[in-house]
């Protein structure tokens, strides 16, 4: 009986052996899709430097003001509309600036180009941006500072495009959002003087 009992167990485990590699085979040669929200910006790699062209106006800041260029993809399966956004949080000494706020932007739309959603126009409205104006505002850190981070956001919600009214700034747009937000997801570029 001992040497059955052996046999048994021995087969048991080469089975359960044969199991786990047969999955673990299966599952590398499935290709896995990613899952959740991407968003790029053809401007610059994440952790990447941010060009000139995109920095203040030339007077003040050295460089061009031409909004970011920006894609987003995989949204959630109910987002109909999407915000962006770019906050500086190394900015007025660690409180944050915010330099861009454009929403009511059709989820389907899948991109902004540079140079656009400067100010408002068909198809989205910008927000109200550290300065007071509804405008982009570029990049613009004190010059020999160390660059600072700027995190280049997308907010898919449920909102139908063209629901929220003019005027929101960020801390505005994020409380509008609250309970329609379905998802996000940033990019972080560094810019320095």
């Amino acid at each position: 009986m001992p040497c059955h009992f052996r046999i048994l167990n021995d087969a048991l485990t080469r089975m359960l052996a044969a199991a786990v590699i047969a999955g673990s085979l299966a599952a590398c040669a499935t290709p896995r899709t990613p899952t959740g929200m991407k968003v790029t910006s053809s401007a610059f790699t994440d952790g990447g430097a941010i060009s000139v062209e995109h920095g203040g106006n030339a007077e003040t800041c050295g460089g061009q003001n031409v909004s970011l260029p920006v894609a987003w993809s995989n949204l959630p399966a109910k987002a109909r509309s999407v915000a962006v956004l770019v906050l500086d949080p190394d900015g007025a000494g660690g409180l944050s600036v915010s330099h861009w706020v454009v929403y009511n932007i059709d989820a389907t739309r899948g991109r902004l180009n540079a140079g656009e959603a400067q100010v408002t126009g068909p198809g989205f409205t910008v927000g109200v941006n550290v300065a007071g104006a509804q405008a982009y505002r570029g990049m613009c850190p004190p010059v020999g500072d160390v660059p600072h981070h700027y995190a280049l956001t997308v907010i898919a919600s449920d909102l139908a495009p063209g629901a929220l009214p003019v005027g929101l700034d960020r801390n505005g747009l994020l409380a509008a959002l609250k309970g329609h937000a379905l998802g996000g997801q940033s990019v972080i570029g560094r810019y320095g003087r």
